[in-house]
């Protein structure tokens, strides 16, 4: 999160350094800043040099405050408990990898694009699979529009699945939209999921769950 803030304060998109300049040369700095360090697709896969590491660079820059608050705000309300499970180093290693992994998934799907992708989501869609797997009981804060943005909470394995749903919706839909990587989020839901499942599986799970209790009590 630190990370991921620092790098967006530094950044044409944070509109802070005077040195991006204002108007139109702030939106060329901002434009050429997502071109280096997004992932481009159609680039990445005429194995230009400069776009290997895209997929890896990507996971760290953000386009608005909007932007960079929302993902974070879903890493630290699911990336405490799924930590502490993994232990940091593994976690660092399975949110760069499962991030890199769900971009290249969109980029495959998306092969002729030329538009620059960025933002931690598909990580962080990454760490809500396995959030599902490891605390299905644990439950969790929503507002829910239809009830007048009331905060309720419900248990993982009925917020999570919905909100998966959600994005299986927004990523077939064929009528112009906000341009978010929805198939991004998906292919990150599963792989964080299918990894829970691979690295923690019933036997595993049984040892080292906490009481169900306790996962409710620990969610932020």
């Amino acid at each position: 999160m630190a990370l991921c803030l620092l790098v967006f304060l530094v950044s044409p998109a944070s509109g802070l350094n005077p040195a991006h300049g204002t108007g139109d040369a702030l939106s060329a700095a901002q434009r050429a800043y997502f071109r280096q360090w997004g992932v481009i697709p159609a680039d990445l896969f005429e194995g230009s040099a400069g776009s290997v590491l895209t997929p890896v660079t990507a996971l760290f820059v953000h386009g608005s405050w909007v932007h960079l608050l929302g993902n974070m705000l879903f890493l630290y309300v699911f990336g405490a408990m799924t930590e502490e499970r993994m232990g940091r180093v593994r976690f660092v290693l399975f949110y760069v990898g499962c991030g890199h992994l769900a971009l290249l998934g969109y980029a495959v799907a998306n092969a002729d694009s030329e538009q620059s992708l960025v933002g931690a989501s598909g990580a962080i869609s990454a760490v809500l699979g396995a959030f599902l797997y490891l605390f299905p009981r644990a439950r969790v804060t929503s507002l829910l529009p239809f009830l007048f943005f009331l905060p309720l909470r419900f248990p993982a394995w009925v917020v999570l699945p919905f909100w998966a749903v959600l994005q299986w919706l927004a990523a077939g839909r064929t009528s112009p939209g906000p341009d978010v990587a929805y198939l991004a989020h998906l292919v990150g839901f599963g792989l964080g999921f299918a990894y829970a499942w691979g690295r923690f599986g019933p036997a595993t799970k049984v040892r080292a769950a906490p009481p169900p209790a306790s996962e409710g009590e620990n969610q932020p």
